[in-house]
Protein backbone atom coordinates (compact mmCIF):
# COMPACT_ATOMS: atom_id res chain seq x y z
CA UNK A 1 0.00 0.00 0.00
CA UNK A 2 0.99 3.61 -0.55
CA UNK A 3 2.21 5.66 2.29
CA UNK A 4 -0.22 7.97 3.52
CA UNK A 5 1.32 11.87 4.24
CA UNK A 6 -1.18 14.42 5.83
CA UNK A 7 0.47 17.50 5.15
CA UNK A 8 -0.62 20.87 6.67
CA UNK A 9 0.04 23.90 5.21
CA UNK A 10 -1.59 26.92 4.06
CA UNK A 11 0.71 27.70 0.89
CA UNK A 12 -1.27 25.83 -1.45
CA UNK A 13 0.89 26.30 -4.67
CA UNK A 14 3.91 25.14 -2.43
CA UNK A 15 1.38 21.94 -1.18
CA UNK A 16 0.19 21.24 -4.64
CA UNK A 17 3.84 20.94 -5.53
CA UNK A 18 4.78 18.97 -2.70
CA UNK A 19 1.85 16.72 -3.96
CA UNK A 20 2.19 16.02 -6.95
CA UNK A 21 6.05 15.48 -6.71
CA UNK A 22 5.31 12.67 -3.57
CA UNK A 23 2.65 11.55 -5.38
CA UNK A 24 4.60 10.68 -8.55
CA UNK A 25 7.64 8.55 -5.59
CA UNK A 26 4.14 6.64 -4.57
CA UNK A 27 2.74 8.60 -1.81
CA UNK A 28 -1.04 9.35 -1.17
CA UNK A 29 -0.73 13.29 0.07
CA UNK A 30 -3.44 15.04 1.44
CA UNK A 31 -3.30 19.00 2.34
CA UNK A 32 -4.99 20.51 5.11
CA UNK A 33 -4.29 24.67 5.07
CA UNK A 34 -4.79 25.51 8.78
CA UNK A 35 -4.27 23.36 12.06
CA UNK A 36 -7.87 22.83 13.23
CA UNK A 37 -8.47 20.85 9.75
CA UNK A 38 -5.39 18.72 9.85
CA UNK A 39 -5.79 18.12 13.47
CA UNK A 40 -9.74 16.75 12.26
CA UNK A 41 -7.99 14.92 9.83
CA UNK A 42 -5.89 12.47 12.10
CA UNK A 43 -8.75 11.95 14.07
CA UNK A 44 -10.91 10.65 11.22
CA UNK A 45 -8.17 9.23 9.21
CA UNK A 46 -4.59 7.17 9.58
CA UNK A 47 -1.61 8.17 8.42
CA UNK A 48 1.46 7.54 7.97
CA UNK A 49 3.61 11.02 8.25
CA UNK A 50 2.82 14.10 8.78
CA UNK A 51 4.73 17.32 6.65
CA UNK A 52 3.71 20.09 9.30
CA UNK A 53 4.31 24.19 8.49
CA UNK A 54 5.84 26.16 11.73
CA UNK A 55 3.58 28.60 10.56
CA UNK A 56 -0.52 28.41 10.50
CA UNK A 57 -2.97 30.94 9.93
CA UNK A 58 -4.74 29.74 13.30
CA UNK A 59 -1.99 28.44 15.25
CA UNK A 60 1.95 27.77 15.61
CA UNK A 61 3.30 24.57 14.23
CA UNK A 62 4.76 24.16 17.57
CA UNK A 63 1.96 24.16 19.83
CA UNK A 64 0.28 22.05 17.33
CA UNK A 65 3.69 19.90 16.95
CA UNK A 66 3.34 19.59 20.73
CA UNK A 67 -0.83 18.31 21.02
CA UNK A 68 -0.45 16.16 18.54
CA UNK A 69 2.77 14.08 20.30
CA UNK A 70 0.24 13.87 23.40
CA UNK A 71 -1.91 12.05 21.43
CA UNK A 72 -0.03 10.10 18.54
CA UNK A 73 3.13 8.71 17.52
CA UNK A 74 3.17 9.81 13.58
CA UNK A 75 6.02 10.62 12.43
CA UNK A 76 6.40 14.85 11.66
CA UNK A 77 8.71 16.46 9.63
CA UNK A 78 8.22 20.02 10.21
CA UNK A 79 8.60 23.23 7.34
CA UNK A 80 9.37 26.80 8.28
CA UNK A 81 10.92 29.38 6.36
CA UNK A 82 12.22 31.18 9.63
CA UNK A 83 14.87 28.79 9.69
CA UNK A 84 16.12 30.15 12.90
CA UNK A 85 18.38 27.38 14.70
CA UNK A 86 16.06 27.80 18.21
CA UNK A 87 13.02 26.77 16.17
CA UNK A 88 14.56 23.61 15.13
CA UNK A 89 15.86 23.14 18.18
CA UNK A 90 12.65 23.17 19.94
CA UNK A 91 10.90 21.16 17.92
CA UNK A 92 12.88 18.44 17.75
CA UNK A 93 12.39 18.84 21.32
CA UNK A 94 8.77 18.65 21.63
CA UNK A 95 8.73 15.98 19.11
CA UNK A 96 9.01 16.35 15.21
CA UNK A 97 11.40 13.27 13.93
CA UNK A 98 12.48 15.96 11.37
CA UNK A 99 13.32 19.29 10.29
CA UNK A 100 13.27 21.23 6.56
CA UNK A 101 13.98 24.78 6.26
CA UNK A 102 11.98 26.71 3.33
CA UNK A 103 12.78 26.47 0.36
CA UNK A 104 14.04 23.22 -0.24
CA UNK A 105 14.11 21.02 -2.80
CA UNK A 106 11.77 18.34 -3.13
CA UNK A 107 14.37 15.49 -3.31
CA UNK A 108 15.41 16.37 0.01
CA UNK A 109 11.92 16.47 0.91
CA UNK A 110 11.18 12.84 -0.35
CA UNK A 111 14.98 11.30 1.24
CA UNK A 112 13.84 12.71 4.45
CA UNK A 113 10.57 11.51 4.86
CA UNK A 114 11.60 8.31 4.17
CA UNK A 115 14.16 8.04 6.14
CA UNK A 116 11.79 8.91 9.04
CA UNK A 117 9.59 6.60 8.00
CA UNK A 118 11.96 3.52 8.14
CA UNK A 119 13.48 4.66 11.64
CA UNK A 120 9.31 4.43 12.68
CA UNK A 121 8.92 1.19 10.96
CA UNK A 122 6.59 2.55 8.48
CA UNK A 123 8.00 2.29 4.94
CA UNK A 124 9.23 -1.60 5.42
CA UNK A 125 8.86 -3.14 8.51
CA UNK A 126 5.40 -1.74 9.41
CA UNK A 127 3.85 -3.53 12.48
CA UNK A 128 0.70 -1.58 11.78
CA UNK A 129 -1.50 -2.11 8.83
CA UNK A 130 -3.47 1.07 7.55
CA UNK A 131 -6.61 0.71 5.34
CA UNK A 132 -8.37 3.82 5.74
CA UNK A 133 -9.97 4.02 9.04
CA UNK A 134 -9.28 1.04 9.81
CA UNK A 135 -5.94 0.06 11.49
CA UNK A 136 -4.67 -3.73 12.38
CA UNK A 137 -1.75 -3.43 14.72
CA UNK A 138 0.26 -6.32 14.26
CA UNK A 139 2.45 -6.01 17.55
CA UNK A 140 -0.18 -5.51 20.38
CA UNK A 141 -2.53 -7.58 17.97
CA UNK A 142 -5.58 -5.25 17.91
CA UNK A 143 -8.05 -3.72 15.51
CA UNK A 144 -9.08 -0.18 15.79
CA UNK A 145 -11.38 1.97 14.12
CA UNK A 146 -10.74 5.61 14.24
CA UNK A 147 -8.79 5.02 16.77
CA UNK A 148 -11.22 3.06 19.21
CA UNK A 149 -10.08 -0.11 19.51
CA UNK A 150 -12.58 -3.33 18.77
CA UNK A 151 -12.63 -5.97 20.69
CA UNK A 152 -12.29 -9.47 19.08
CA UNK A 153 -10.74 -12.68 19.87
CA UNK A 154 -7.09 -13.54 18.94
CA UNK A 155 -8.08 -16.16 15.87
CA UNK A 156 -10.68 -13.51 14.91
CA UNK A 157 -7.53 -11.51 15.05
CA UNK A 158 -5.56 -13.72 13.35
CA UNK A 159 -7.95 -14.40 10.74
CA UNK A 160 -8.55 -10.52 9.92
CA UNK A 161 -5.00 -10.36 9.73
CA UNK A 162 -4.39 -13.06 7.14
CA UNK A 163 -7.07 -11.79 4.58
CA UNK A 164 -5.88 -8.01 5.36
CA UNK A 165 -2.06 -9.32 4.64
CA UNK A 166 -3.12 -10.38 1.32
CA UNK A 167 -5.92 -7.70 0.33
CA UNK A 168 -8.09 -7.99 -2.60
CA UNK A 169 -7.15 -11.88 -3.37
CA UNK A 170 -10.01 -14.28 -2.99
CA UNK A 171 -9.40 -16.68 -0.19
CA UNK A 172 -11.89 -19.94 0.02
CA UNK A 173 -12.54 -20.76 3.77
CA UNK A 174 -10.60 -23.97 3.28
CA UNK A 175 -7.13 -21.53 2.71
CA UNK A 176 -8.13 -19.12 5.73
CA UNK A 177 -8.66 -22.77 7.62
CA UNK A 178 -4.97 -23.94 6.71
CA UNK A 179 -3.39 -20.19 7.00
CA UNK A 180 -4.85 -19.93 10.53
CA UNK A 181 -3.26 -24.07 11.43
CA UNK A 182 -1.16 -22.73 14.14
CA UNK A 183 -3.64 -20.80 15.78
CA UNK A 184 -6.05 -22.20 18.89
CA UNK A 185 -9.28 -22.62 17.91
CA UNK A 186 -12.53 -21.62 20.35
CA UNK A 187 -13.90 -24.93 21.04
CA UNK A 188 -17.29 -23.65 21.14
CA UNK A 189 -16.94 -22.44 17.01
CA UNK A 190 -15.15 -23.39 14.56
CA UNK A 191 -16.83 -22.33 11.36
CA UNK A 192 -14.90 -19.21 9.36
CA UNK A 193 -18.04 -17.67 8.52
CA UNK A 194 -19.34 -16.91 12.17
CA UNK A 195 -15.78 -15.67 12.84
CA UNK A 196 -15.97 -13.72 9.60
CA UNK A 197 -19.44 -12.30 10.96
CA UNK A 198 -18.33 -11.56 14.84
CA UNK A 199 -14.97 -9.67 13.18
CA UNK A 200 -17.38 -7.58 10.57
CA UNK A 201 -19.72 -7.07 13.86
CA UNK A 202 -16.34 -5.13 15.38
CA UNK A 203 -15.23 -3.45 12.30
CA UNK A 204 -17.67 -2.71 9.86
CA UNK A 205 -19.84 0.59 10.40
CA UNK A 206 -22.81 -1.68 8.79
CA UNK A 207 -22.08 -5.25 9.24
CA UNK A 208 -24.86 -5.82 6.72
CA UNK A 209 -23.59 -4.35 4.41
CA UNK A 210 -19.70 -4.70 4.51
CA UNK A 211 -16.96 -2.53 3.18
CA UNK A 212 -14.30 -4.22 4.41
CA UNK A 213 -14.66 -8.03 4.33
CA UNK A 214 -16.47 -8.99 0.93
CA UNK A 215 -17.93 -12.07 0.55
CA UNK A 216 -17.27 -14.07 -2.92
CA UNK A 217 -20.79 -16.01 -3.59
CA UNK A 218 -19.11 -20.03 -3.91
CA UNK A 219 -15.65 -18.47 -3.67
CA UNK A 220 -14.76 -17.10 -0.53
CA UNK A 221 -13.93 -13.77 0.85
CA UNK A 222 -11.66 -11.02 0.07
CA UNK A 223 -10.28 -8.26 1.96
CA UNK A 224 -10.83 -4.71 0.09
CA UNK A 225 -8.05 -3.25 -0.50
CA UNK A 226 -9.38 0.63 -1.19
CA UNK A 227 -11.75 1.56 1.98
CA UNK A 228 -13.31 4.83 3.37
Amino acid sequence: MAERILMIDDDSRLAGMVSDYLGGAGFRVTVAGTAQSGEALLKREAFDAVILDLMLPDADGLDLCRRLRGTTDVPILMLTARGEPMDRVVGLEIGADDYLAKPFEPRELQARLRAILRRKGGLVKSETLRFGRLEIDKGARVARVDGEERTITSYQFALLLALAERAGRVLSREALMDLLKGEKLEAFDRSVDVHVSRIRAAIEDDPKKPRRILTVRGAGYVFARDQD
